[in-house]
């Protein structure tokens, strides 16, 4: 893919080493970091700033959390894909998320050589037009 075609992204997590590796990572797979936010309401106001293509969205965080941040980050951001970024695996919180449209789940330990292409994957499925009824 064009890397001039890749999405905008947002970060955002409280913990700065998790901050730091997404952004290499990403950075190395050819999308531009626009910003990084310690929380959810710093998410909040990146989003409405930059309007990025893809937000990494940690869950738990301080002032606001991930969850409590997606509705307004959709709301304010449209077509926005917003990537949970987490170490919370539990059923309830990850529908929950998926329920009020979250794009997609990534794990914070998920080998760091997956990450790049797991991001492209959820951007390309969430920007794909519907083709229903092609063969």
């Amino acid at each position: 893919m064009d890397p001039n075609s890749l999405p905008t992204v947002v970060l955002a997590d409280d913990e700065p080493h998790i901050r730091m590796l997404m952004k290499t990572v990403l950075t190395r797979a050819g999308f531009k970091v626009a910003g990084e936010a310690r929380n959810g309401r710093e998410a909040i106001e990146m989003c409405k700033e930059h309007r990025p293509g893809i937000v990494l969205l940690d869950i738990n965080m301080p002032l606001v959390s991930g969850e409590e941040a997606l509705p307004d980050i959709l709301a304010s951001t449209p077509g926005v894909a917003v990537i949970m970024l987490t170490s919370i695996t539990d059923r309830t919180t990850v529908e929950r998320c998926f329920d009020m449209g979250a794009a997609n789940y990534l794990r914070k330990d998920t080998p760091v050589q997956e990450i790049g292409s797991q991001v492209l994957a959820t951007w390309k499925e969430w920007n794909e037009p519907a083709s229903e009824g092609e063969p």
